[in-house]
């Protein structure tokens, strides 16, 4: 995922801020952009949505109320299908397959398309 970075300076005082005993009143306003691909990807994303698994993780966790993270012994395949449960942060989502529910970060999985 590609991100790019703007920034604009921002003069917030009508006075010249420089000089001895002054501070320097120079602020700037940074924003972080994503790349417009994977942004959509991820949109579509909701809890339910089914997803398919495109890379098997080498560790995982699982997602009960006392997490255990474990070595991937091929419990968790690429093509393994199941549904997303619930959002995390920083794009690890807690998704149920048929042999449990675990936390898995969203670069290891894509949203599967149904045809209706």
């Amino acid at each position: 995922m590609a991100f790019s970075l703007s920034s604009t300076p921002s003069f917030p005082c009508s006075m010249p801020c420089t000089g001895p005993g002054r501070l320097n009143c120079l602020s700037l306003i940074v924003k972080c952009e994503a790349d417009g691909s994977s942004v959509a990807a991820r949109s579509k994303l909701e809890v339910g949505s089914p997803v398919i698994v495109t890379e098997a993780p080498t560790m995982i966790k699982t997602a009960a109320s006392v997490p255990c993270l474990r070595v991937n012994s091929g419990l968790v395949k690429p093509g393994d299908v199941g549904r997303i449960v619930s959002r995390k942060p920083k794009d690890v989502w807690a998704v149920r397959l048929a042999i449990g529910t675990y936390l898995i970060d969203g670069k290891f999985f894509k949203p599967l398309e149904l045809d209706d």
